[in-house]
């Protein structure tokens, strides 16, 4: 086979093998990682926000304001792509508060909501316990001991302990970079850049 036409076939595999993401989650990682350098106080009230691009007020946050802070700073508002993906296909999305219609101000801030999302619009890789399937800028959720749900971004910086990249998250003591990506049980593992 003549190398040029090695060369675009090797140009054409490496977005279905997860390269092409490469750039976006690199930037995505760096975004994540400057959030730890703003102080924030774990508070998972219901706040009314405007739509779109709202945000919860800056000195408050949980786990999915790390992700969703880190995803407004590359220019994309999952306040609003989860508000509208859930507007046409709400009984896609896990139906566990109750409620009969989409809510602007709390949807994207729910754990099994990005999850979905990431899910229908995203790669959803397969769970593993291999550190090396883990990329900077993938966003992984767990399940905790106490049941509760989690989530978080593979951060750009590897621990000197295990190897192993850092995650960003906030679990209740603000935006933090910690080598926890296997110390919860691991329920997904997504790529997403928005086109």
């Amino acid at each position: 086979m003549p190398f040029k036409q090695f060369l675009v076939l090797i140009c054409l595999a490496l977005p279905a093998l997860g390269f092409g993401q490469t750039d976006f989650g690199s930037k995505l990682a760096r975004a994540a990682e400057s959030l730890t350098e703003v102080h924030v106080v774990y508070n998972g009230a219901y706040f009314n926000i405007p739509y779109p691009n709202g945000d919860v007020p800056k000195p408050f946050g949980v786990c999915t304001d790390v992700v969703i802070r880190a995803y407004r700073t590359m220019g994309v508002d999952l306040q609003k792509l989860v508000h509208q993906d859930m507007k046409q296909h709400f009984s896609a999305y896990p139906q566990l508060w109750g409620l009969r219609q989409t809510d602007t101000n709390i949807d994207h801030r729910r754990v099994p909501n990005l999850r979905r999302f990431f899910e229908r619009k995203g790669t959803s890789l397969a769970p593993s316990q291999s550190a090396s399937d883990y990329q900077p800028g993938d966003v992984v959720s767990w399940v905790l001991s106490n049941g509760l749900t989690h989530i978080g971004i593979v951060s750009h910086t590897r621990s000197s302990q295990s190897e192993n990249y850092l995650m960003v998250h906030n679990i209740g003591a603000g935006q933090v970079m910690e080598d926890v990506l296997f110390s919860y049980q691991i329920t997904g593992h997504y790529r997403y850049a928005n086109p």
